[in-house]
């Protein structure tokens, strides 16, 4: 028995390319953000998830010198201090195309929410970090980081 390829190559490729085109659109998400400029109306950005870039973003120096930024920028809320809380706090943001941080949001809080405001001010004065790519281009990136606060 004998297949005839010719016949079914073009189905093959036509089903190839709907499926990676299908992949490629499950990569991106629409972020919606509010210029306060622009009377309050919403605009819709695209976001790459950080598992689906060809490069990641990466913060100047690598993950080693972002755990020292973290460690020497995070400052104990005095409050939570005293009372001896600890926690850690999962926080979401995006790394835009020109390496700026934007975006950030908290995915999970701390039982305390002076240690929620503050990994989210140590993520506000990061410094740029270099852009995460699909096919060379430079793209937003949605990525994640936990911020521990222990005594």
């Amino acid at each position: 028995m004998s297949i005839n390829l010719q016949k079914y190559c073009p189905a093959v490729f036509l089903l190839l390319v709907l499926t990676v085109a299908m992949e490629a659109s499950a990569q991106i998400r629409r972020v919606s953000t509010v210029n306060p400029m622009s009377g309050g109306k919403a605009s819709y950005d695209d976001v790459y998830d950080y598992d689906n870039v060809d490069i990641k973003p990466q913060f100047p120096g690598g993950e080693c010198d972002l755990f020292n930024f973290i460690n020497e920028t995070r400052e104990y809320p005095y409050e939570a201090y005293k009372k001896k809380i600890e926690g850690r706090v999962l926080c979401t943001f995006v790394v835009n195309s020109d390496g700026s941080i934007t975006n950030i949001d908290i995915v999970r809080g701390a039982s305390n929410e002076q240690l929620d405001r503050e990994a989210m001010r140590v993520i506000s004065v990061m410094p740029k970090w270099e852009a995460g790519k699909v096919d060379g281009k430079a793209v937003k990136v949605r990525c994640f980081l936990p911020i521990a606060f222990r005594l």
